[in-house]
């Protein structure tokens, strides 16, 4: 068994310490995404549903396309924001064991 010189244990904690140091930013950021997700799918909800009630009413056709697009953009964003769901911590990135 070789024995670890302690400049290769400084080095090992060195680069250990910064791992720890990227899974926390990791971890934050993926809090982050999530509040963000929170913030923007509440009145986007809204949005969305006041603008499918208008379609329901009679418009006249202007008004009826801009109510269609106000829809479809928020359905996009809606979309947009369903994707951030996706990123989340790696298997494993948190709380790895050595």
């Amino acid at each position: 068994m070789e024995s670890k010189s302690p400049q290769d244990t400084n080095e090992l904690a060195r680069l250990s310490a910064q791992v720890s140091d990227y899974e926390q930013k990791l971890a934050d950021a993926a809090t982050l995404v999530a509040r963000i997700r929170h913030e923007i799918n509440n009145p986007l909800a809204a949005l969305l549903g006041q603008a499918q009630l208008l379609l329901r009413e009679e418009l006249t056709e202007r008004s009826r396309k801009r109510a269609e697009t106000i829809e479809s953009q928020a359905k996009r964003i809606q979309e947009i924001v369903g994707e951030l769901r996706e990123i989340q911590l790696p298997a494993g990135a948190v709380n790895r064991q050595s």
